[in-house]
């Protein structure tokens, strides 16, 4: 079933454009003037694109703009695309950085922080900007993407480093680069010995499901083992496209998981995040990380307290499959790294004995190991005892 606005809007577009990733690219919503003829917009959405100025500019795919409510300002995908007024309030706590990359790269687009893994920015382009973007810094500011004397420092620095068995490419959006780019990049990072694992994190499938394409594909798959981590961020962004798009790349043997951001008024809630993931999993996509939001630049009245990510987990441990439970994490301000957050299901520590409570509240006792000098004279005792015939009383 086709959209309003695709029946509308589009109509006149045949199905061989529509279908076509390039077509969607070329024809992508970036004034008030064209997404004015197709979305009721509100006087906050107005005054956020007329006010974009040195901001995160708007790029919309008109596939996406199809998926969105175009008459309900609430609508969880229009509030993540179309830009708002609040995004030009200043807060003091709100940082150009937050995750401190620019002091943990040690060459162009290279992010080394942990010790085996470095990030690699393919590209400061995406098909489509999240208005909570963490690297608003630069995406969207140029359309460039690496070059070939780029791409060779880089792999000059990853060659040099053989603790480094793990890259992630990402941006932008590598998967917004033709496939020819794409593979010169993959190419180049699967000649250094020591890297083992590639890793591309996109929002393709979300924003531009055409994008994966048969021949696309075909090209990630000489490169395994290659991992796609995917970001969603709401159960409305799966439908027959996205699922086609991802069944797509499982079926090439790409383990795929999902990253999710945790946005206020759009999945702040046990709900809608369970929702979420369990038709993640419908559709092989493996839930791996829910994020608090960043502290970009502009993105405030997207952030929800951390509690509200610790009561979501709580929520949802014992209440579906451990399969569907990611992990919630905060990437601390300044460059500390993923810090892992959970619900306290450990009390105390009594007399050798730990006191656990399960998701229904309940409460448990788990010894805790003896050692073993202690265990070897518990033993020796029963020994002796078993031994010793018993005394006889007159």
């Amino acid at each position: 079933m086709q959209s309003r606005l695709r029946t509308t809007i589009w109509k006149d577009v045949p199905e061989t454009d529509w279908d076509n990733w390039k077509w969607q690219v070329k024809n992508r919503v970036t004034t008030l003037a064209e997404l004015s003829r197709a979305v009721r917009l509100t006087a906050e959405e107005e005054g956020g694109i007329r006010r974009e100025e040195d901001r995160l500019p708007m790029a919309i795919t008109p596939y996406f703009l199809s998926q969105i409510d175009s008459d309900n300002p609430e609508c969880p995908l229009r509030k993540q695309v179309i830009p708002r007024i609040e995004e030009h309030f200043f807060c003091s706590r709100e940082l150009e950085d937050p995750c401190g990359e620019e002091k943990d790269s040690p060459v162009p687009g290279v992010v080394h922080r942990y010790p085996d893994r470095v990030l690699l920015i393919a590209t400061e382009a995406c098909v489509s900007y999240c208005r909570y973007c963490t690297r608003k810094r630069i995406v969207g500011r140029k359309t460039q993407s690496i070059d070939r004397e780029q791409l060779a420092r880089a792999c000059d620095y990853i060659s040099g480093n053989k603790k480094i068995r793990d890259v992630l490419i990402s941006g932008g959006d590598p998967l917004s680069l033709c496939d020819e780019k794409i593979e010169t990049v993959l190419k180049s990072l699967r000649a250094i010995r020591h890297v083992e694992i590639l890793r591309i994190g996109t929002r393709v499938p979300v924003f531009l499901p055409q994008r994966v394409t048969p021949e696309l594909v075909a090209m990630l798959k000489k490169y395994h083992p290659i991992y796609v981590s995917i970001h969603f961020s709401h159960p409305r962004e799966i439908n027959p496209e996205t699922s086609r798009a991802c069944e797509m790349l499982a079926d090439a043997g790409i383990p795929l998981g999902s990253q999710t951001v945790l946005l206020r008024n759009i999945n702040d809630n046990p709900v809608t995040i369970k929702k979420l993931l369990q038709e993640l999993l419908k559709i092989r996509v493996r839930p791996y990380y829910l994020y608090q939001c960043d502290l970009a630049v502009g993105t405030e009245h997207f952030r929800t307290p951390i509690s509200t990510g610790i009561n979501i987990i709580e929520k949802l441990r014992g209440h579906t499959t451990g399969y569907a439970v990611p992990t919630f994490v905060v990437d601390a301000p300044g460059g500390g790294g993923k810090i892992p957050l959970s619900p306290s299901y450990f009390i105390s520590l009594v007399e050798g004995r730990a006191v656990l409570r399960n998701y229904e509240g309940k409460i448990f006792e788990y010894p805790e190991p003896m050692d073993v000098q202690r265990l070897r004279l518990k033993l020796c005792k029963e020994e002796i005892h078993e031994k010793t015939p018993p005394l006889l009383l007159t």
